[in-house]
């Protein structure tokens, strides 16, 4: 079984900077893409970043220049830095990570989702 645990939200000023992580454990085999998602509420769930498992990454118009997606192939850990945040990137910030473990092929999974409220 796989589990993906985040870690790192919370309450911040707009301007303000967070960092998120993304562990995952279980039976891991390798990783593959691996990403962050957020919901706003009344929204879609809307890809932030996405980061390959040979660290070229890709950003949402809306965060290019302020987001920064990072990983830790040793510690199975997918990061998300936050700097200048707005209001409008208040949200459930979603870890996705696709990966093949030792006893199936190549799936996605999903983190339980951490706030990010950014006040104004």
């Amino acid at each position: 079984q796989v589990h993906l645990v985040e870690s790192g939200g919370g309450l911040v000023q707009a301007g303000g900077s967070l960092r998120l992580s993304c562990a995952a454990s279980g039976s891991i085999f390798s990783m593959n893409a691996m990403g962050w998602y957020r919901q706003a509420p009344g929204k879609q769930r809307e890809l932030v970043a996405i980061i390959s498992s040979g660290g070229r990454s890709t950003y949402a118009d809306s965060v290019k220049g302020r987001f920064t997606i990072s990983r830790d192939n040793a510690k199975n850990t997918v990061y998300l830095q936050m700097n200048t945040l707005k209001p409008e990137d208040t949200a459930v910030y979603y870890c996705n990570a696709n990966l093949q473990t030792y006893y199936s092929g190549s799936n996605d999974y999903w983190g339980q989702g951490t706030q990010v409220t950014v006040s104004s």
